[in-house]
């Protein structure tokens, strides 16, 4: 771990530098006469585990959260790609197996058919076009899953919406579905669309509305 410091105070001396045992964590470093500057003693900074994870040292408390991709899409392979990095794990939830390719395959940890096995993920639909739609969205809905959404313009009808009714799920169960999904970034791409839903997620689970206004006190609540 690179340490970080603080610069604690001067006195005379000259131009050499050398750890204070006498003071636990600290160094001291002297300059010369020619840099004008006398001795002086720098010590670490309190410690921070925020600050240690931010540079890549250790890992997030508690179990990688889950995702569950429903639909073998283009957008479905930006979102298992960014996920992974953001150590999640992964799962596409595909009706008709034929239609995911190798790579997309090879970079999930699991391929499943039924939408029911998503207990405790967060669930992407990715392609509300397929006819599908209604019953693996209210096949997740009937699971523990911690979010479920849909992708697709607010500019546009929902279909999610009367799908589910024709299946007879209630308001309140339709209500639960989140349309559009994701942080508004002005995406159009599949790769834009994939890095606003997953930063969306990331905000959700720490409690926090995205965005340029940071609040401290606020907590992740996973």
């Amino acid at each position: 771990m690179t340490p970080q410091w603080r610069f604690a105070n001067v006195v005379g001396g000259h131009g050499r530098a050398s750890h204070d045992a006498a003071v636990p964590g600290t160094f001291t470093s002297t300059a010369g006469p020619a840099a004008g500057v006398g001795r002086g003693r720098i010590s670490r900074m309190a410690h921070d585990p925020a600050c240690e994870l931010a540079h890549g040292h250790g890992a997030v408390d508690g179990q990688a959260p889950a995702l569950a991709v429903v639909f073998a899409s283009a957008v479905a392979e930006h979102l298992v790609h960014f996920a992974h990095h953001l150590g999640w794990r992964c799962v596409l939830v595909e009706p008709e197996p034929q239609r995911v390719d190798d790579r997309l395959h090879a970079a999930c940890a699991e391929v499943i058919r039924d939408a029911r096995d998503v207990d405790g993920s967060d669930v992407v639909v990715s392609d509300h076009d397929r006819p599908e739609l209604g019953t693996v969205l209210r096949d997740a809905l009937g699971t523990s899953a911690r979010w479920v959404g849909v992708m697709g313009s607010p500019r546009h009808p929902a279909p999610h919406v009367p799908a589910l009714r024709d299946l007879g799920v209630s308001d309140d169960d339709i209500a639960r579905v989140h349309r559009p999904v994701g942080l508004d970034i002005g995406s159009r791409t599949p790769a834009e669309i994939a890095l606003s839903t997953l930063a969306g997620l990331v905000a959700d689970r720490n409690g926090r509305p995205g965005g340029f206004t940071f609040d401290q006190r606020a907590g992740p609540r996973r």
